[in-house]
């Protein structure tokens, strides 16, 4: 599927599922430009984060790559890191470098792929 066929079906996924973190990260990986990725994965970030404390999460603590369940949530603060530095926010970038270390501090896992960080 051309890229912008394939940008415009992650948008509907979206539009139909916007708590979903990883389909987020997903069009985030899709976006046209920086700025457009930045925004969907810090919209997956914060969608993720609420999902993690519905969860019992407080703030403090693991949150693994191995589990399944977190990775859109990992995805989309990886992305955000990489946009994040890619649009001259470096503090910003710099912050979630960390938050990902502290989350999982095998972090990256060796099946993460950065696509959004190769542009």
């Amino acid at each position: 599927m051309p890229q912008e066929g394939r940008r415009q079906a992650l948008a509907a996924v979206v539009a139909a599922n916007p708590r979903w973190s990883d389909a987020w990260a997903e069009l985030g990986t899709e976006g046209r430009d920086d700025v457009e990725s930045y925004a969907a994965f810090r919209v997956g970030y914060h969608r993720g984060l609420d999902t993690l404390r519905a969860n019992g999460w407080r703030g403090s603590g693991y949150v693994r790559w191995t589990h399944e369940s977190n990775r859109g949530f990992l995805r989309s603060l990886a992305g955000l890191a990489a946009m994040a530095r890619a649009i001259g926010e470096d503090d910003e970038a710099e912050r979630c470098e960390l938050f990902l270390r502290q989350c999982d501090p095998s972090w990256p896992p060796s099946d993460f792929t950065a696509s959004v960080a190769v542009r």
